[in-house]
């Protein structure tokens, strides 16, 4: 099966785009008290509410993941693989270039004390740069179970969808009454996204006429539309992605009718070949990179504080044209850190004749992982806890050791596929559907975010 080039740069622009706003978002101030507080500039502009409509990319994120997992699994389902095999893969393409991370912070924040940094900074830096992390937590519940999901899909593919979708309203009638049970839809809502991505890659979208898409497009946003107005849910998709709400799911139905809709010019400008080759170098990267850039980010303007260097007020003209610079400035520390940490992303394999860890141990990996992560999202990033998730990370690393490039008693070779993550992927596209059937051949796939 030949890789989706669509979905490979669709998954590139979504990376894009987030570094880029988050670039247009972090704004620390200093105080003449000497504190520091963050202004979220973005989103006190009164024209961003109606933007999160269209750049929301999150759902989206999760639709392309779950396209290329269900290929992913179902390549290695062919070969003889077990689900404790692709959650292998799929944890080792997270938890390596996150325990690095994690590691990093930790240090880099540590010495920021013991050089003088008030804490209150400190603190704030490490808050700041944790934010992508609650997405670990999320993206990881949602492509573990893509074992289980795939076998209710292939048996009832709608009523799997039905139930899941079920689900998240139930949560979002009753957070008011019990706020912790929001968070369940971390879980539910991303894994009843993901399965709009199998149906893209069962081919259901494609057999969608234009104007049904065109149709289905306006539906998703009128409803959407209806519930803010009414004032069931915020207007504002940043708000609903914390914790997230049905109407990331409306949002998800749009954006993968929009992927299906745009895909001949899509495909088109995916086959050129300068954006074939910037997009498959930024898809083996592209963790690190959503790891890394707000990390930096938040260093870098953290240090500028400390400097004479000119800070325009957030929000002013001078903020706005400043903007570009620091983007610029968070791709060029991010290429070092590609160049020295972006080869953790590469999934280590093991020889031909080695069989994959035992299910515990993949099993108390994932247990080892989710502890930290889930108390990041609940509860915030601070110090110690970096420290906590770095040797947590790191022991699941161990557990999990390395993945055969071939299982026993398959003549099939690996294919070198990796889990899935957003801003990378391959897979096949749309009107691949065979009932579930495997593709004619192995396909090399990037993991993801």
């Amino acid at each position: 099966m030949e890789r989706d080039l669509v979905i490979d740069l669709v998954r590139f622009f979504c990376l894009a785009l987030v570094v880029v706003a988050h670039c247009m978002m972090v704004s620390p101030v200093l105080h003449p008290d000497g504190t520091v507080t963050t202004e979220n500039t973005l989103t006190e502009q009164n024209w961003f509410q109606p933007v999160t409509w269209i750049f929301m990319v999150m759902p989206l994120f999760f639709v392309t993941g779950g396209t290329t997992g269900l290929q992913s699994w179902r390549r290695l389902k062919f070969r003889g693989g077990t689900g404790f095999d692709f959650a292998q893969a799929r944890l080792l393409r997270l938890v390596r270039p996150a325990a690095a991370l994690l590691a990093a912070m930790f240090l880099g924040l540590w010495a920021a004390l013991l050089l003088g940094v008030d804490p209150q900074v400190v603190q704030l830096m490490a808050t700041g740069a944790g934010m992508p992390l609650w997405f670990l937590a999320a993206y990881l519940a949602a492509q573990l179970n893509i074992p289980l999901l795939a076998r209710f899909h292939d048996r009832a593919p709608w009523l799997t969808l039905g139930i899941l979708a079920a689900l998240v309203v139930a949560v979002d009638c009753l957070r008011g009454a019990l706020p912790l049970l929001a968070y369940a839809n971390l879980v539910f809502l991303w894994c009843t996204v993901q399965q709009l991505g199998f149906l893209v890659a069962d081919g259901v979208f494609a057999r969608v006429s234009r104007s049904g898409l065109v149709g289905l497009i306006l539906a998703a946003n009128l409803l959407l539309g209806l519930l803010a107005g009414l004032g069931l849910y915020s207007g504002n998709m940043l708000v609903n992605l914390n914790p997230p709400n049905l109407c990331l799911l409306l949002l998800g139905v749009s954006q993968a009718a929009v992927l299906e809709l745009f895909r001949p010019g899509l495909d088109w400008v995916s086959r050129l070949g300068w954006v074939r080759g910037v997009v498959a170098v930024a898809g083996r990267r592209s963790m690190t990179v959503y790891l890394w850039h707000l990390p930096l980010l938040v260093a870098m303007t953290g240090i500028l504080l400390l400097t004479d260097f000119p800070k325009p007020a957030a929000g002013t003209a001078a903020w706005w044209w400043a903007r570009p610079l620091v983007l610029l400035g968070v791709v060029a520390l991010l290429l070092p850190v590609l160049a020295f940490f972006g080869r953790l992303e590469e999934r280590p394999t093991a020889s031909v004749h080695t069989r994959g860890r035992p299910p515990a141990a993949v099993v108390t990996a994932a247990v080892v992982v989710f502890i930290p992560v889930a108390d990041a999202a609940l509860n915030g990033l601070a110090l110690g806890l970096l420290g906590g998730g770095a040797a947590c990370f790191m022991l699941a690393a161990l557990l999990l050791g390395r993945v055969p490039e071939r299982l026993p008693g398959v003549n099939d070779a690996a294919s070198g596929e990796q889990a899935s993550l957003p801003g990378t992927g391959a897979g096949g596209g749309s009107g691949a559907s065979n009932g579930g059937a495997l593709p004619a051949g192995p396909s090399s796939a990037n993991v993801e975010p």
